[in-house]
């Protein structure tokens, strides 16, 4: 079916469109934008974290006396050493008044940072408080490759409101 246009709804229609220009192809495509150094260097921490820390797994630690847990491959003697306080942690990091999803990021980048600087003993404060950092800790630090083992501190580091954490440097040499 054919439909045939009067001269007048040509006239018309070349009135309408007269000093109309065609619009130009622009060769944007909108795929995922590339993202700047700066801005992958900020998502790495989180990107750790998310891999290395999981809410759900549940690793088997005591029930009852003073927090501690230790690796497989680990050395028997290791969590004797960290409770009689043998390692001097290199590093403090203190938990207080951090949310669960900033203290992650901030136990993350502290085994990050003790890798870099070749410390093998770190101390994590998480304080008395309503008690979620000190549960959750524990749960966090048995998941990450690199940590070792650890203990709940003795007096001088800050004893049941903190944990010293022995951090495999591999086969780089390290200090004791």
């Amino acid at each position: 079916m054919t439909k045939i246009i009067s001269q007048e709804g040509l006239e018309e229609f070349q009135a309408l469109v007269d000093g109309i220009r065609p619009l130009t192809q622009d060769k944007k495509h909108f795929g995922t934008p590339v993202k700047t150094r700066a801005e992958l260097e900020e998502q790495a921490p989180k990107l750790a974290v998310s891999h290395y820390f999981s809410d759900t797994f549940q690793p088997l630690l005591p029930t009852e006396g003073p927090m501690r847990w230790r690796a497989d491959h680990a050395d028997n003697l290791v969590l004797k050493r960290l409770r009689r306080g043998d390692y001097v942690p290199d590093l403090i990091l203190d938990l207080h008044g951090m949310r669960q999803t900033e203290a992650k990021l901030e136990l993350a980048a502290l085994v990050e940072a003790a890798i870099r600087e070749q410390c093998q003993c770190v101390s994590v404060m998480h304080g008395y408080g309503t008690g979620v950092l000190k549960q959750q800790l524990p749960l966090w630090l048995a998941q990450h490759p690199q940590v070792l083992a650890f203990h709940q501190a003795p007096k001088e580091w800050g004893g049941d409101a903190a944990l010293l954490v022995l951090v495999d440097l591999g086969d780089l040499p390290h200090r004791r």
